[in-house]
C-alpha cells in the first residue's frame, strides 16, 4: 500500500474533506495556496498550510471580525467521544461549548456496530481492559442517567457477548486467546469463558444455528446499545445541562492566547481558558497548534443491514447482532485503505457469508443497506488521553471504542479534565508512549 499505514492513495481527499474551511479563508482573499499529501499527524497539513500562507501574505484574517463569544471550555468534536466528555463537565456546572463539523464530518459514531464491548480488549497493554471493564460496569447508570435527563431511550443492554467459532481450529485459537487475555495481568478484568454449542443452543432456543458453529467466547460485561439514539441523547443532554452544542462549527484555528484560548469558526471565535480536542479524525490538521504529536489512522469497516425480523439473537456478537428494532446488523470488515468511505461487492459478500455459516435462516431475509466509515486508530488502537505540556489547559482525547467508553468519557475522563488532573488518573494513555 502507498503510504503510512496504507493511506497514501485517499488522503489527499480527506485532508480536503476535512481542511475545506480553512481553504475557504484562503480564497476569500485570492491566494494561492500550496497543497501537498499528507497523513494526519504530519507538520504540513494542508489546511494549516492555508492558515500560514494568510499569515505569510499578510492578509487580514477575517475571523478578527467575527463575533467573540465566551465558554468555560471549548470541546472540539461533536461526536460520541468529545459529545459525552462535554456531558460530564456540564454535569460539573461548567458551561461548555460543543463545536461540531456536522453531517459532513468523517464521523465514526453514525456507522459504529454498537457493541458496549470488553471481551478482548487490550491484549499487550492490560490498562486498556481495566479501563474498558470500568466503562462497561459504568455503562447501566449512564443509560439510566440519560433516559430520565433526556428521556431518549438508547436501548443499551447488558447481555453478555458472543465471539462464535466456526470450527474446531477457531475454537483452539479463540481458547488460547481467551486464556492469554485472563493471564496477562494480576487480576482478569475479563471473565470471559468458552461455550460449546450445547450452551449456545440453552442460551438462544430460537436461533437456529449453523453446523459449524461449534461453540462461542462469552463476555459476561458486554452488551450492546444503538448508536444515533445514543449520539442524540448525548446532545439533547448537553443542552439540557445548559451547555451548548453548535452544528456546523468547524474549528478553523486554535491560538493559545492571555485569556486562554481563542477557536475560530465560519462564524464565531470562541475564548476560553481550556479547551478539548475530540473531533476524531478531524483533529489531525489542529493538533500541532496545541503542542500534540499522535498519528490518527483510518480503517475502513463495511456493514450490512437487513429488513425486521421476530427476535431470535438476545446475544449480540462482534460479526452479527439483531436490533432493538429486529433488524440484523453485519459486519464488519478491517481495512487499510485510508479514507475511503466506498462499499465493496467483496466486503459485503465476505460478510454475508460467514453471517449464513452462523444462522442459515437469514437466507431468506432481505439486505436494506450496507455502508461503510472509518474507525479512528492510534498506532496501538488504544485511546490517548493527553494535557498538552507546551500549552496546559489544552486536552486531547481521541479513541477507536467511543461507544463502549462513553460511560467512562462522560464521567470518570470528565473527572480528571474538570479537575485539571488527567495525567496523574489517566496517565498510561498519554501519547508519550509513542515516542
Amino acid at each position: 500500500m502507498e503510504g503510512r499505514g496504507g493511506e497514501g492513495r485517499h488522503t489527499a481527499g480527506v485532508v480536503r474533506h476535512v481542511c475545506d474551511a480553512h481553504l475557504l479563508l484562503a480564497k476569500e482573499h485570492a491566494l494561492d495556496v500550496p497543497t501537498r499529501h499528507a497523513s494526519f499527524g504530519d507538520e504540513d497539513e494542508t489546511g494549516l498550510l492555508a492558515i500560514e500562507h494568510l499569515e505569510a501574505r499578510g492578509a487580514p484574517p477575517k475571523w478578527c471580525n467575527r463575533m467573540r463569544r465566551t465558554a468555560d471550555i471549548v470541546v472540539i468534536g461533536g461526536g460520541v467521544v468529545g459529545a459525552a466528555i462535554a456531558y460530564g463537565l456540564a454535569g460539573h456546572g461548567m458551561r461548555p461549548v460543543v463545536l461540531d463539523e456536522g453531517d459532513a464530518a468523517l464521523r465514526a459514531s453514525r456507522v459504529n456496530f454498537g457493541l458496549v464491548w470488553l471481551h478482548s480488549k487490550g491484549a499487550g497493554m492490560p490498562e486498556y481492559g481495566f479501563w474498558t471493564r470500568r466503562a462497561c460496569d459504568l455503562w447501566p447508570r449512564f443509560a439510566a442517567e440519560l433516559k430520565e435527563t433526556t428521556g431518549i431511550d438508547t436501548h443499551y443492554v447488558k447481555s453478555g457477548g458472543l465471539s462464535y467459532c466456526l470450527g474446531e481450529a477457531e475454537y483452539a485459537r479463540r481458547s488460547e486467546l481467551v486464556a492469554a487475555m485472563r493471564t496477562q495481568a494480576e487480576r482478569d478484568p475479563y471473565e470471559t469463558r468458552m461455550l460449546k454449542r450445547d450452551d449456545l443452543v440453552r442460551l438462544m432456543p430460537r436461533a437456529a444455528l449453523g453446523p459449524e458453529v461449534l461453540g462461542a467466547s462469552f463476555g459476561p460485561h458486554d452488551g450492546h446499545v444503538d448508536p444515533l439514539r445514543l449520539l442524540r441523547a448525548l446532545h439533547a443532554g448537553i443542552e439540557h445541562r445548559g451547555a451548548t452544542y453548535s452544528p456546523a462549527s468547524p474549528a478553523l484555528r486554535i491560538a493559545p492566547a492571555a485569556s486562554g484560548f481563542e477557536v475560530t469558526t465560519p462564524v464565531d471565535t470562541w475564548v476560553a481558558p481550556r479547551v478539548v480536542l475530540a473531533a476524531g479524525h478531524g483533529s489531525g490538521p489542529l493538533m500541532r497548534s496545541l503542542g500534540f504529536d499522535v498519528r490518527i489512522r483510518a480503517e475502513r469497516g463495511q456493514q450490512l443491514v437487513t429488513e425486521r425480523c421476530a427476535s431470535v439473537l438476545p446475544l449480540p456478537a462482534n460479526g452479527i447482532r439483531q436490533s432493538a428494532e429486529g433488524t440484523f446488523l453485519i459486519g464488519s470488515t478491517q481495512e487499510d485503505v485510508g479514507y475511503d468511505v466506498s462499499t465493496t461487492v467483496a466486503g459485503g459478500a465476505k460478510m454475508a457469508a460467514r453471517a449464513l455459516r452462523i444462522l442459515p435462516s437469514l437466507a431468506h431475509v432481505r439486505l436494506v443497506r450496507t455502508w461503510a466509515g472509518v474507525r479512528t486508530l492510534t498506532d496501538d488502537k488504544c485511546p490517548v488521553y493527553e494535557e498538552s505540556a507546551r500549552y496546559p489547559g489544552a486536552f486531547l482525547a481521541t479513541c477507536h471504542s467511543g461507544v463502549t467508553l462513553s460511560a467512562a468519557h462522560a464521567m470518570d475522563l470528565a473527572d480528571a479534565i474538570f479537575e485539571s488532573k488527567l495525567d496523574a488518573a489517566l496517565g498510561v494513555f498519554h501519547g508519550r508512549r509513542f515516542h
